[in-house]
């Protein structure tokens, strides 16, 4: 299996809804940490996505958030792989870079909420995020990672949104479009 992982074009957003759609469905919408992430911007470069033959095979994104008053960090997620193509090392990889990207761009730590058994391996734990909260969501499985040391010590509070906001289309955007995303073939 030969996967590119490369940033996101602004082209592959249908593909994208579209997996995010099959590997979380309706659901991944009301997740508390996609309230945070509602009406935002993703962080800088830090949306990537991991391709082979030209079909999307997986997602990640990053946005800036706030990990208590005025400490910058950034929330990860959604991570997703097509179920077809999952336990080949793509969320892997995915996340692997993603959190490399985030370092070179002097981000100091990344927050997310999910099982501290898959996410241990790359350095997330619930050690400095016991004084943190993210409104709705299971504080046993809010994670961080330090991209650098420090940058989590002392942090306490609610997790808040912060970043650019998205603009709100005009009449114009609001035409049909008539794209159609690339489906992801089955593995064999």
């Amino acid at each position: 299996m030969t996967v590119t992982i490369r940033p996101e074009r602004p082209v592959d957003a249908p593909a994208r809804e579209a997996l995010l759609d099959v590997a979380y469905g309706d659901e991944r919408h009301t997740k508390p940490s996609a309230k945070l992430r509602n009406g935002r911007k993703p962080a800088d470069g830090l949306s990537l996505v991991a391709f082979e033959h030209g079909c999307m095979l997986g997602t990640v994104r990053l946005w800036p958030v706030h990990a208590g008053r005025g400490r910058p960090a950034l929330l990860l997620g959604p991570l997703a792989v097509h179920p077809d193509h999952r336990g080949h090392g793509i969320g892997a990889a995915l996340m692997q870079r993603a959190l490399i990207v985030a370092a070179e761009r002097g981000h100091g730590a990344v927050l997310l909420v999910g099982d501290a058994a898959y996410y241990g391996r790359f350095g997330f734990s619930a050690a400095k995020t016991g004084a943190l909260a993210i409104k709705g969501a299971d504080p046993a499985r809010l994670l961080a990672a330090e991209l650098k040391a420090g940058a989590l010590d002392g942090a306490c509070g609610i997790v808040t949104a912060s970043g650019e906001r998205l603009r709100k289309p005009g009449l114009g955007a609001l035409a049909p479009f008539k794209a159609r995303p690339r489906l992801v073939p089955r593995a064999a």
